[in-house]
């Protein structure tokens, strides 16, 4: 983007360009125990997708992102450790014990996370491939939004930071 000051045309701090990459194929169960007067209290569970926006200034290859960095930097590997075949429970589960010996017992492989979501899985995954990106491109390279979807495409989340 550009502004116009004192009639010249400057560069300001904002990213030219954006890219959109889907990570997908991540079947996850959970529960949000907090929804007491809703289905969405049991365990359940939705083949999750996550749709990635990156902005940034072209490389030398014209590319905002190399989408196949995501394999060489262990983000896809990360992901699928924490979201497929998972089963993922808030740190504060009253029943945080009974999932703790089901995974004990091989019968689930647990995730805990603070908080359990479509909207905190999109919050993990920009944190997770927001400040990988940023190191690995020297800040060239930034995460602008996370959309996680839970199943089709009826039902998803957004997370996007507030400006500073």
């Amino acid at each position: 983007m550009h502004y116009k000051k004192n009639n010249i045309f400057t560069k300001k701090n904002m990213k030219e360009y954006t890219s959109i990459k889907l990570f997908d194929g991540y079947s996850t169960a959970f529960r949000q125990w907090r929804a007491i007067h809703s289905h969405c209290k049991y365990i359940h569970g939705y083949a999750l997708k996550f749709k990635v926006w990156f902005e940034g200034d072209l490389d030398e290859k014209n590319w905002v992102c190399d989408f196949g960095c995501f394999k060489r930097n262990g983000i896809k590997e990360k992901l699928a450790n924490q979201f497929d075949h998972t089963t993922i429970v808030a740190a504060d589960d009253p029943h945080i014990e009974l999932f703790k010996k089901m995974n004990k017992a091989g019968l689930i492989q647990l995730r805990v996370m603070k908080h359990v979501g479509c909207e905190r899985f999109a919050e993990w995954v920009y944190n997770l491939i927001n400040d990988n990106i940023q190191e690995e491109t020297d800040g060239r390279i930034s995460v602008l939004k996370v959309e996680s979807f839970e199943g089709g495409t009826n039902n998803s989340a957004i997370y996007k930071p507030a400006k500073k």
